[in-house]
């Protein structure tokens, strides 16, 4: 259901330079291209909807228009056309149904005023645009007239009446001074002398072997999606808060997982909660319960999902195959989704991923359950190049259990 932010930066660039109703036509166009995968439950997309909204009024209010159109209409989208095609729908509550018609209700009229704005906003840059446009061609036009009245100026000048060229004083040369000037030729052989007759002196050293080889530039998968995301800020103290909450079950080498929540702010997604839901964890595994009570706190706090913390208590940070797909619904749901792996046992944390160009669609389209095994390569997993963390911020920590 996501869509990234590069695409649409992209889009939005080459869309300076077209007619304005041909520009709001592409924006809707690309406000269409939102996908329902079925065996994500259907109530997370009607919660995704709901967050998106509040990203859309965010963007809204800090008149950032462009973005508030696009989420308002992959809203109405996903919710008048898409939706309709999972599995699910004839199972949606019908309070939950009816809420859901009633924000379209709201969203529609806001969107078309948006539309009216934003026709308003591209007629203004079009127009801009071809006075630019305009006005460089004129200065074209004006520098090659100039060029051309400066070339039949000099056409009509007699050579005679030109002034002969005299070398300076300090470039005359006594004609007996020649014989004695050294030619490169006149130099003996020299074995640190290139013999390619320019006279230079090279330096004396040998072809290696072997061609030098810089590794830290051979690309990796995460290098094409670095600054492609909207930054996702994370409070520093993030990981030994939840550490702390999670000791006991740390001791019993059992799981302990969370909601990673926040807000948007100037086109930056700021982590803010750490919700730690009704849960039943094991070794290697944690499942949450009671999800309506999470979602009633957000409801209350205006709150984002931005992804999920969970421990390894006995092993490394990494996104185990159970985690790899826990981590795709929430990145399915929101690109910048990230997935937070504590190891306090060899204290080290993992931010992490799907990789966009593979893993993403890969887990996506995988239909197994329980812990299998995945493909090594391409990656399916990297770190989260997006995520920047914040000494001057402080994570709350809210405990559902």
């Amino acid at each position: 259901m996501s869509f990234r932010m590069d695409q649409f930066m992209a889009e939005s660039a080459q869309m300076g330079i077209v007619e304005p109703k041909e520009r709001i036509r592409q924006l809707a166009a690309l406000s269409a291209g939102v996908e329902v995968d079925g065996n994500i439950p259907i109530k997370r997309y009607y919660r995704s909807g709901l967050e998106m909204v509040r990203m859309a009024h965010v963007y809204l209010k800090e008149d950032n228009i462009d973005w508030a159109y696009v989420l308002y209409m992959k809203f109405m989208t996903l919710f008048l056309e898409k939706i309709l095609s999972h599995p699910e729908y004839k199972t949606v509550p019908a309070d939950l149904k009816q809420q859901n018609q009633q924000k379209i209700k709201e969203v529609l009229p806001v969107a078309e005023r948006l539309k009216v704005k934003l026709l308003e906003k591209y007629t203004k840059e079009y127009k801009q645009f071809l006075e630019d446009k305009r006005q460089e061609k004129e200065r074209d036009e004006k520098r090659r007239r100039e060029e051309l009245e400066k070339a039949k100026a000099l056409s009509t000048v007699s050579p005679s009446n030109l002034p002969q060229p005299s070398a300076p004083p300090s470039m005359l040369v006594d004609a007996e001074m020649l014989d004695r000037v050294l030619y490169p030729n006149d130099f003996p052989t020299d074995p640190n002398r290139s013999t390619g007759g320019t006279g230079l002196l090279l330096p004396d050293t040998k072809p290696s072997s072997k061609p030098a080889f810089d590794r830290t530039l051979k690309p990796s998968p995460t290098s094409v999606v670095a600054g492609s995301l909207r930054p996702v800020i994370v409070p520093t103290d993030t990981m030994s808060r939840f550490l702390q909450l999670a000791a006991k079950n740390t001791l019993n080498n059992v799981e302990t997982c969370g909601i990673l929540a926040g807000q948007l702010a100037h086109n930056q997604l700021v982590i803010s909660h750490v919700i730690v839901p009704k849960q039943k964890g094991t070794s290697d595994s944690c499942t949450t319960m009671n999800e309506e009570e999470i979602f009633n706190y957000q409801d209350q706090m205006n709150l984002i999902t931005l992804g999920w913390i969970h421990t390894h208590p006995s092993q490394t940070a990494f996104l185990s195959s159970v985690d790899l797909h826990t981590h795709c619904s929430y990145q399915m749901m929101l690109e910048e989704a990230i997935a937070i792996v504590c190891s306090p046992k060899y204290q080290e944390t993992g931010f992490f991923c799907l990789t966009p160009s593979y893993g993403l669609d890969y887990i996506s389209q995988c239909r197994q359950s329980g812990f299998h095994p995945h493909p090594k390569e391409p990656p399916l997993f990297m770190e989260a190049l997006h995520l920047t963390l914040e000494d001057k911020l402080s994570i709350e920590v809210v405990d559902l259990r």
